[in-house]
């Protein structure tokens, strides 16, 4: 007997969850005891060079009136992709996405309508592509208290920055090169402001936060289009990187969540993580630290985590199913957030005299870094050493 999928989008993701589970049949047969069968692709266009134009179907009624099983979710957004997940899942249908927006957005009501009606909603492919680390942290990492968690998730950004280090170019020249290589949309501003990292932030937050609800539009996201050469360059001479960082800590009173660009120092493992290649850092208090690394984005390496998906929703685990709040919870406001910071400044004494107690420790002639300083400080801070520009630091 067969276990009956559809496709909800056949984009980039989509295709490619019909050609893996097509070349992987036999294996994926296998591990489930039953056979994968893709019955209907659903989406508004006609695919007449697929092998898989058979399966098209322009009609939402007939893919739920059918006697589907799992439904996999790769339409992206949060409109259409939120009114057919939420029916399939009422319908007990089990639903697996690579959706971050939806699942960052609708995640605790979309997790308790599959809950109430025993099905699964699975997003292992929301955050890193391939890379496994949602399961990681609900199941192998379950024993420890999530403490920090800190990441490259955008595969974009993260090329930008790297075609900006190594070739010596502008942003605006590494956004096009991103682009002429399909690393990039049209409208990339989702990527380079940050608001795609934003949304997996929130998701790793959640769950790290044992289902604490951390709204993404609770999370100050900042991108990387400020970015210049010169600061490659200076980065470079203090021996770091620049990356697009999400991070979140428990913290002692409310967990500190936000996306912002940081010198990443060559002594970090984050900083030798480069081009479309994504890194997420785990600091578990049993575990210590562990690193999950791999191509973030990309047809197949998504279709690979959609697909694991489609074989833990195949052998009936709605546990995977962990409660969210249905009300956000409360992060530290950004202001208050104590970071170290890397100050650049011509005259690094005057650094050091405004830093009003905070430790610092000279980097170079034009580099301080100040030490746990809460952000409603900084500008202070910038202001009375009239310093050039400060970043976040990681070590």
């Amino acid at each position: 007997m067969a276990i009956n999928v559809a496709i909800m989008g056949f984009g980039t993701v989509g295709s490619g969850v019909a050609e893996t589970l097509d070349i992987n049949k036999e294996a994926i047969t296998k591990r489930i005891g039953e056979e994968i069968n893709v019955k209907y692709i659903l989406d508004i266009r006609d695919f007449p060079e697929s092998r898989f134009a058979s399966l098209v179907t322009h009609n939402a009624d007939e893919v739920f009136d059918s006697d589907i099983l799992i439904a996999v979710e790769t339409i992206g957004g949060a409109r259409i992709a939120y009114e057919y997940t939420k029916r399939a899942l009422s319908l007990g249908i089990s639903v697996v996405t690579s959706n971050k927006e939806l699942v960052s957005t609708h995640g605790p009501e979309l997790i308790k309508i599959a809950q109430e009606n025993n099905c699964c909603y699975l997003f292992e492919a929301a955050v890193g592509g391939g890379i496994p680390i949602i399961r990681p942290l609900y199941k192998c990492l379950a024993a420890n208290k999530i403490t920090r968690i800190a990441g490259i998730v955008n595969g974009t950004t993260n090329y930008i920055l790297s075609c900006m280090k190594d070739e010596g170019i502008d942003f605006d020249t590494a956004l096009q090169q991103a682009k002429d290589n399909g690393f990039a949309e049209a409208n990339p501003s989702a990527d380079i402001d940050g608001i795609d990292a934003q949304r997996k932030i929130s998701i790793l937050s959640t769950i790290a936060s044992d289902g604490g609800y951390i709204a993404p539009d609770s999370i100050n996201a900042e991108g990387i289009s400020k970015i210049t050469t010169d600061d490659m360059k200076f980065a470079s001479s203090i021996g770091c990187d620049i990356k697009l960082i999400a991070l979140y800590e428990s913290g002692e009173d409310k967990p500190v969540v936000y996306v912002a660009p940081a010198l990443v120092d060559k002594s970090n493992l984050l900083y030798n993580v480069n081009g479309v290649f994504n890194a997420i850092m785990v600091d578990g208090n049993s575990l210590g630290q562990a690193m999950f690394y791999g191509q973030g984005a990309g047809t197949m390496p998504t279709a690979s985590a959609v697909c694991g998906d489609i074989i833990e929703a195949a052998l009936g685990n709605p546990a995977e199913n962990r409660v969210w709040t249905e009300e956000s919870m409360e992060i530290t406001p950004y202001d208050e957030i104590s970071a170290d910071i890397v100050v650049r400044a011509d005259v690094p004494a005057k650094v050091i005299g405004a830093a009003n107690g905070y430790e610092c420790e000279v980097l170079s002639d034009e580099a301080i870094l100040v030490k746990g300083i809460r952000h409603k400080d900084i500008a202070a801070l910038v202001s009375g050493s009239e310093a050039k520009s400060w970043m976040h630091y990681l070590k």
